[in-house]
């Protein structure tokens, strides 16, 4: 989690090429009422206990859970930390990305979905101001998704996503479906942030409880909330499952606790690095696959385009 002064000078760099395409936030009584809200709920956590974490993260949730407490929302997509380990904003390599949504049928589709909001004052791409890095980022893996099970996004009923970062995929399917039912597995510190920004979006949340029917976003940070929410899930549906570098950076005996994710759904869309803090991804995903191959499920692991040593797992129904 701690970055040479390099690193952080070139993302400090990166992120000022856009300069002119940022927009400061302000505070306002809407957004002060709803800060100390998020600062009420995080009291919970003064005195938890926090376990199934490796060393990256409980650096990162320390950070999180200071940024709240302190109140320190505005503007937060601008914080080297946030950026670290949540936001993708001036690479190059995106614009490979941004080309094949232009270059394809559904161009008007992702143009929309790629749309920025001001919240949190995200950088904006240098060479698309009217989205993000992380936008375009997020955006390529359901395209990549899509291309690969040739199912329309638009027919998931419902998702559930293991660490959901700042909300950012969320409120993208709330754009492509405003029905779906979408659910987000995530620390409670984050799941304090994820609160803030779509709220700030206007979007329904339902926080740590598991007897809403609507299409409220669930944020959870229970396993088993987790299972009770996944146990409603009727298997005639299609169901997908989401996760973007977060499985893959937990401890091994923590994916063993959520391997029922795996049984429960047959379509997911994962990514993940090689290895993590000397966890050997590679190996635990290449069983996956075997176990979704086992289950008679079309799947494969890909090498993600630009990105050394990343890959996507990939499965569907048969």
């Amino acid at each position: 989690m701690n970055e040479s002064p390099l690193r952080i000078f070139q993302r400090k760099i990166r992120s000022n090429l856009s300069f002119y395409f940022n927009k400061k936030e302000y505070i306002n009584p809407k957004i002060k009422k709803l800060i100390q809200l998020v600062y009420k709920m995080s009291d919970e956590m003064v005195h938890s206990k926090k376990s199934n974490r490796k060393k990256t993260h409980k650096i990162f949730s320390k950070k999180i859970f200071n940024l709240v407490r302190k109140k320190k929302f505005l503007n937060f997509l601008q914080k080297p930390f946030i950026q670290q380990m949540f936001f993708i904003h001036n690479r190059f390599y995106l614009l490979s990305y941004l080309k094949q949504m232009r270059i394809s049928k559904k161009w008007k589709f992702w143009k929309q979905l790629i749309q920025e909001s001001p919240v949190g004052n995200p950088v904006r791409y240098f060479f698309y101001p009217k989205s993000s890095g992380n936008k375009i980022f997020q955006a390529y893996h359901l395209k990549k998704y899509e291309d690969y099970s040739k199912i329309n996004l638009k027919k998931f009923s419902h998702v559930v996503e293991f660490g959901g970062g700042y909300g950012n995929m969320a409120s993208m399917f709330h754009k492509i479906n405003p029905k779906i039912k979408y659910t987000i597995f995530d620390t409670y510190e984050v799941t304090l942030l994820q609160f803030y920004y779509l709220n700030r979006l206007n979007l329904k949340i339902n926080f740590n409880k598991v007897n809403k029917k609507d299409n409220s976003i669930n944020l959870i940070s229970s396993i088993n909330k987790l299972k009770t929410i996944i146990s409603k899930i009727t298997n005639n549906k299609k169901t997908l499952f989401i996760a973007n570098w977060s499985i893959s950076e937990t401890p091994m005996e923590f994916r063993k606790q959520m391997f029922f994710l795996f049984k429960k759904f047959e379509y997911q869309l994962i990514s993940f690095q090689k290895e993590f803090e000397s966890i050997d991804n590679q190996q635990f995903f290449l069983e996956i696959l075997k176990f979704n191959k086992d289950l008679k499920r079309k799947t494969k692991i890909v090498p993600i385009e630009k990105m050394h040593n990343h890959f996507y797992l990939f499965s569907q129904k048969s």
